[in-house]
């Protein structure tokens, strides 16, 4: 390890010299107070992905209470927490100082969901930071004093405003209090025969499709007593709420009045919030799977089967492979996925599900034989997928009224408030019958599992890996299109799965990708990233087996076998 002035020696010695000899600051430093500062990777050129560096920094010049990561969920919330006030602290630095991303700094903080994330991690005796920074030059010449400003004032004075006594302690003990309540409540739901809560008081409308902080001037939550459950949390007392019930259940109500809102704010329900998103205690089982329709997708060797049989040209709908799927079909096989992959709760909404394949009724029935019609509507499954298998849904319905025949439980939005609708919708159903005839051929069979085969990973150059977004994740000459698959949530879960997949390429063995897949999440949990490629990984966030595996099932390269 090299010394503090080491480090200003170097700066002095690459001065006005060609960016490449920023190469030379390669190497851990000893900040003074026990902060190691390791430049583990310099980048090329001003334009280039910024320089990765690390902070090693002594729990002890912290001077945290241990109470604050004494648990799994308060410790993984207080990394999340520390890396978000770490963000704060180096933005009033951050501004161009020469070309390209001279001067920036990089903090991988996370937006409204708080997830196990690679760049911060409390080990025994130390905290673990990891960020970017762009080393300034004008032109490709380096600016030694901006480089020596950034990395020796503004990082350690960061450092230093890291420490207990500075930060706010009580927004930290909020923080792992809120996550440490939802994960009580999470694990606590199968016990009270739910399948979502939704806490009293809660904000669910966001401020835009695109920015996802809450409405403050939306309406607040509350539960229809028919429907209220509570729990006696840890560290919040007693909080009340909408209980959803396993089984089958719709969200009615008119245009605008909130119905996707609210499923919006259940299928986001898998993580915890940040104190003040308004969905902090908005809890769902952390198996559920939204799913939708998704014209043109890639589908390989997908049991449909149960939705869709008799398809023209004799395609086999047990071993169902398409590279242009339909609305019909592609929602079809999303469910059947999810399925495999273990999922006990499915969420849809009607206005992005293929009518013909949620319904069929009675008068389109008369016209068009059922041996004219390959699809199974979702309706004649419903209902079986609970009872069979244990596979709860929440539907949003706006015209599909022959749904209230098959809903255990009946919700009503008006204005953003819920309405338990229930013995309602019965008397309805009584009294205007829908006439329709249930087309179930043959009950549900076993669910299929699919083994990745090694010709899915043959590439024609390097396994280059990236993400875009949460629109497209790059994986050697493939681009995965997973901007529909709406249970991604951060970037860096994009770029979680392309590392995943990676690390899929280089071990692929024999065995359904459900079981390889629920490993490589059970060891994320455990043990964060770095065991995949056996470095420091940097902006990386947790990410479930169903995400993983929905992008692998968009691979256009993906090749299957179906488990004997």
């Amino acid at each position: 390890m090299r010394s503090l002035s080491q480090l200003e020696g170097v700066l002095k010695k690459i001065n006005r010299r060609g960016y490449k000899a920023y190469k030379e600051l390669e190497g851990r430093y000893e900040l003074g107070d026990g902060v190691v500062l390791d430049i583990f990777h310099v980048q090329g050129d001003p334009f280039a992905s910024p320089t990765r560096v690390r902070l090693l920094i002594p729990l002890g010049f912290l001077g945290y209470p241990d109470y604050l990561f004494s648990t799994t969920a308060r410790k993984y919330a207080f990394e999340d927490f520390l890396l978000r006030v770490f963000d704060r602290l180096l933005k009033p630095f951050s501004r161009v100082r020469g070309t390209g991303k001279s001067g920036l700094y990089f903090v991988d903080s996370g937006a409204q969901e708080v997830l196990i994330r690679s760049d911060c991690t409390i080990e025994e005796s130390r905290l673990e930071v990891r960020f970017s920074l762009g080393l300034p030059a004008r032109g490709r010449t380096i600016m030694a004093d901006v480089a020596w400003k950034m990395l020796l004032e503004e990082v350690p004075s960061a450092v230093r405003r890291l420490r207990w006594a500075v930060i706010d302690g009580e927004k930290a003990d909020e923080f792992v209090k809120v996550v440490e309540d939802f994960e009580f409540i999470q694990d606590s739901l199968r016990e009270k025969g739910i399948v979502a809560f939704v806490a009293d008081g809660s904000l669910l409308p966001r401020r835009s499709g695109v920015d996802d902080r809450p409405l403050l001037s939306g309406k607040r939550f509350a539960s229809p007593e028919s429907l209220k459950v509570a729990f006696e949390t840890p560290n919040h007392g007693l909080i009340e709420g909408m209980g959803i019930p396993e089984g089958v259940t719709l969200i009615v109500g008119g245009g605008f009045h909130g119905k996707s809102t609210l499923l919006q704010a259940i299928e986001k329900g898998i993580y915890p919030h940040i104190p003040g998103d308004g969905r902090e205690f908005v809890v769902t089982v952390n198996d559920a799977v939204k799913v939708r329709s998704e014209d043109g997708r890639y589908v390989e060797g997908v049991d449909i089967s149960p939705f869709i049989h008799n398809l023209p040209l004799d395609i086999d709908v047990t071993f169902f492979s398409t590279e242009n799927a339909s609305g019909s079909t592609s929602v079809a096989a999303s469910i059947m996925e999810s399925l495999e992959m273990g999922a006990s709760l499915l969420l849809l909404d009607e206005d992005t599900t293929a009518t013909n394949f949620l319904i069929r009724d009675a008068r389109i029935q008369r016209l068009i034989e059922k041996d004219k019609e390959p699809i199974t509507p979702f309706i004649d499954r419903v209902r079986e997928l609970y009872e069979r298998l244990g596979v709860s849904t929440v539907m949003v319905v706006g015209g599909s009224g022959d749904y209230l025949d098959v809903a255990d439980t009946v919700i009503a939005m008006k204005d953003f408030l819920p309405e338990d609708v229930t013995e309602k919708a019965r008397e309805i159903a009584e009294e205007l019958p829908t006439r329709r005839v249930k087309e179930v051929k043959e009950p549900l069979g076993k669910i299929r599992r699919r083994i990745v085969l090694p010709e899915t990973f043959e590439m024609r150059r390097k396994t280059k890996v990236k993400s875009r977004g949460l629109r497209e994740i790059v994986f050697g000459d493939e681009v995965i299109d997973v901007s529909f698959v709406e249970q991604l949530v951060d970037n860096s879960q994009a770029r979680a799965i392309a590392e995943v997949l990676k690390f899929y390429k280089n071990n692929l063995d024999n065995i359904p990708m459900s079981d390889f897949l629920k490993k490589v999440e059970a060891r994320i949990k455990k043990d964060k990233f770095d065991w995949m490629s056996g470095r420091p990984n940097f902006n990386l966030a947790f990410v479930r087996s169903f995400e993983i595996a929905s992008a692998i099932n968009r691979m256009r390269s993906l090749k299957v076998k179906q488990e004997v």
